[in-house]
This record gives C-alpha cells, structure tokens and sequence, in this order.
C-alpha cells in the first residue's frame, strides 16, 4: 500500500497534524509507504531552477502511484490544493478518505439536504468520510489542577487523536481495488466544460457565452442547482471526464473547492485546461517563484487567462 496524506501545508500547526497522522498510519503500514508532501519534498530547503513545478513534479509524480489517500480538510475555507490532489487521485480510480473536525454541515439551501462540506463534489468522490466533530471529554475536576485553558487545550488534543486514529482505520479497512484505466484524451469536437466561480459577479454565463459565440458546445456545472446535489456533482465530474477543455474561473481567496477538484480530474485524463483569473494575488515564498495560485493549480493548467481577448485566443487554438 502507497498512501498520500493531502493537507494544507502553509501553517506549522496544519503540517504538524498531517506529520502526527502520517506517524500513525507508518507504524501500520511501514514508513516507506506514506508519502507527506513538504516533509518527504523537503519544501523549505530544495532548490531548483523553478521551484514550484519541481514541488508539482514530485507531489504529481507520487499522485500517479497511489493506492489510498487521506485528505484533511476542514472547512468552511478548503485548501485547494488538497481539493486539486482529491481530483487527480478520483479520476485514477484511487479511494480517498477525507478526514475533518469541522462541526458545521453544510447545505444548498436553508431546507436542503446536509452536507459535509460547502462544495458537494467533495463529499461526492469521497470513498470514505470520517468527521469527529465534538471536543473530548472534560477532565474531572478532583484529577487536575490545570486552568481551564489547558483543561480546554486537552479536550481539542482528545478529539484529534480520536480523529486520527478513526482515519488511520478507515483507510485500512478499504476494500482492495483495481486500478481503473485512464481515458484517452476526449476528441476535439467534445464540449467545453465552463466552471464559474463563487467569488465574482458575472457568474459562469460569462465564459459560458463566449464559448457558445466562438462555436463550441459548452457544459456547465449542475450541482449547486441539482435537487439532489451528490448526483448533480457525479455528473458534473463524468462531463469534465469527457470534456475536451475545462475552462475554470479560478478567482477568489483561493480557487474554489470544487474547481480545483475538477482540475485535479481534467489532469489525470488529459483534458486541456485553462484558468480564467482577471485579478491575481501573488504569493511569495523563500526560494520559490512568485505563483498567481496554489503550485499545485497553476502547474497543473495548460494556460492562465486574465481577459476575454485571452480566451478566444484560446478557444481558437
């Protein structure tokens, strides 16, 4: 077994919980079958040409190997990284236990069925979830005399250990799977697949027409309006798996869940993506490249677009 711990890499914190789950699952499995990306990368240190596609390179190359990833993500803000390397493992058949302490559910509207995250296609690909949501038991008040701040940090330690531990069960008690075949790349006379973005105002009707006016066949996504949004996110998926482009509006925070999933999908079969970003963030980091998204969006896109001349450029190509 080769696993994969995804997780949010930029806050020592949020390394120091994947690096605690990784120990746990290496005791049952042997060492040499987990791969921590910033850890077995050695992210603060290497040096390369390009950074950040070398971090990409070695992150894609382990993803292509897989036979199990843990994912933690807690939401309502998902690293969309993680949500990127959830996409690519889906698409090649691997199962994906995601694991999450968030204690909120999360709904399309206010009498919607529950979810356990914002974006449905999460919990869609998810082979297994295992959500651990309330605090650890209170210390008893005769057994310590800790403040209750520290009484408090404990019962935050209890629930993750009890997180952890759950994950590391459930990835073991995965039934063995085959590998499914990747698809040949679709064929040039496939849809456009148009995933808009949350975060601006023009929705996806946007890139949907531009597309429509330069002659393609456009699909878009379904899940947020779907009366049933798991089914509505498996559907949005098979149509990005037969898509010849994914044209995502990556704009926002960060990319957006979903968008991110379905590039992390559209990479693994081959399909041609572009990202849509009028208005990048730089980010900045020790050694590396300025990047306009997460290493792992911006090396997996074919193109970044940042104006409408730019799509029908590509469009056309």
């Amino acid at each position: 077994m080769s696993v994969y711990i995804a997780h949010r890499l930029f806050a020592a914190h949020d390394r120091a919980l994947a690096a605690d789950l990784a120990d746990r699952l290496a005791r049952k499995v042997g060492p040499d079958r987990v791969f921590l990306p910033f850890c077995d990368t050695n992210e603060e240190n290497l040096v390369a040409e390009v950074k950040g596609r070398r971090l990409f390179e070695l992150d894609r190359e382990r993803l292509g190997r897989l036979d199990a990833m843990i994912a933690i993500l807690h939401g309502p803000s998902l690293d969309d990284g993680v949500c990127m390397e959830i996409g690519y493992a889906a698409a090649f058949g691997v199962p994906v236990v995601v694991l999450t302490a968030d204690f909120q559910t999360y709904s399309m509207t206010e009498a919607g069925p529950h979810l356990e995250f914002p974006d449905p296609l999460l919990q869609a690909v998810a082979t297994r979830i295992v959500r651990v949501a309330k605090l650890g038991p209170p210390t008893l008040p005769s057994a310590s005399v800790r403040s209750r701040f520290q009484d408090f940090q404990a019962r935050n330690v209890a629930q993750t250990n009890t997180a952890l531990d759950a994950a590391v069960d459930a990835l073991l008690d995965l039934p063995d799977r085959a590998p499914l075949p990747v698809d040949s790349p679709a064929a040039i006379d496939t849809p456009v697949y148009v995933e808009a973005s949350p975060y601006t105002a023009w929705g996806g009707d946007h890139l949907a027409g531009a597309c429509a006016d330069a002659g393609h066949t456009v699909v878009v996504s379904q899940r947020f309006t779907a009366s049933d949004p798991i089914a509505g996110s498996l559907a949005d998926l098979a149509a990005v798996h037969s898509a010849a482009r994914l044209l995502s509006d990556v704009s926002g925070p960060e990319t957006p869940p979903g968008t991110a999933l379905l590039i992390g999908a559209a990479l693994a079969r081959g399909v041609r993506i572009a990202a849509f970003q009028p208005r990048p963030t730089l980010t900045h980091a020790h050694g590396r490249e300025p990047n306009w998204r997460n290493l792992m969006i911006q090396y997996a896109v074919d193109t970044h677009l940042d104006n409408d001349e730019a799509v029908l450029s590509w469009l056309a190509t």
